[in-house]
């Protein structure tokens, strides 16, 4: 087997290749990406959501190079560099963007106090107990604990499923409790093809929200083409010990 770098794939594909030739002028906002990320796919989001201008740089994991660590240590995707000044972690920079630019005609939080505290409410949900159980699910390579961890991902799912007010999460708007979850929704074929997990058995009405999230134009125009994660999930799922899928998932928002 090769390097890593060489083994997956080394940039966006399809829409999101597209988008990305979009944004290559220099910018204000710079956008440190890593195309297969789920958690970069968050910032991205909001990016093509809000309209944001903003330059586009792929990091390479395996290659980073000193200014992005001299940046943000940690040497995390995604991460962001304003008018000389950097932040990391998805949410944080994903409430940032609300912040430093205020909302013409979009956002991804509700203008009502209220409203916006129940949003972070739910966001923390989709990132405490959505995410960490899918993550182990693909993980585990015990069946039975397979199957505690997929009762666990459809628990979670459930409790969210409950509180969709449609068409969105929390209506006509597209917030950050579905910025959060569409990442995880678009990949959730992973675990559909190699955990037996069903949209379906989550709940009415969750295969239809769960298609009106991969449908949204934002979410669309920032997923690559499903044949690339194959290094990154497929290789893990098959051979766990040899995979640089395995380390790429182990390694999390390291990629």
């Amino acid at each position: 087997m090769g390097l890593p770098d060489e083994n997956i794939h080394p940039h966006a594909t399809g829409r999101a290749a597209t988008t990305v030739a979009e944004h290559q002028e220099p910018q204000d906002l710079i956008f440190y990406s890593g195309w297969f990320c789920p958690y970069v796919q968050r910032v991205w989001i909001v990016l093509e959501e809000r309209g944001i201008p903003y330059q586009y740089k792929e990091v390479n994991p395996y290659k980073k190079e000193a200014h992005f660590l001299a940046i943000n240590p940690k040497g995390l995707v995604p991460a962001i560099e304003y008018k000389g000044r950097a932040l990391y972690e998805s949410l944080t920079i994903c409430e940032f963007l609300e912040d430093a630019f205020p909302p013409s005609t979009s956002s991804v939080l509700p203008a009502d106090p209220f409203d916006r505290a129940l949003v972070r409410l739910w966001t923390d949900h989709v990132n405490k107990q959505v995410v960490p159980a899918y993550m182990r699910l693909i993980q585990q390579q015990d069946a039975q604990k397979q199957r505690d961890l997929l009762a666990e991902l459809t628990k979670a799912l459930q409790t969210l499923c409950a509180q969709v007010k449609g068409p969105y999460f929390f209506g006509e708007q597209f917030t950050l409790v579905d910025v959060a979850l569409a990442p995880w929704v678009t990949r959730d074929w992973v675990v559909a093809e190699h955990r037996g997990y069903s949209r379906e058995a989550v709940g009415a009405g969750w295969a239809e929200y769960a298609a009106r999230l991969e449908s949204r134009e934002s979410v669309v125009k920032t997923q690559s083409e499903r044949v690339h994660f194959t290094e990154i999930y497929g290789r893990y799922l098959r051979d766990e010990a040899q995979s640089e899928g395995a380390k790429a998932i182990r390694a999390g928002r390291s990629f």
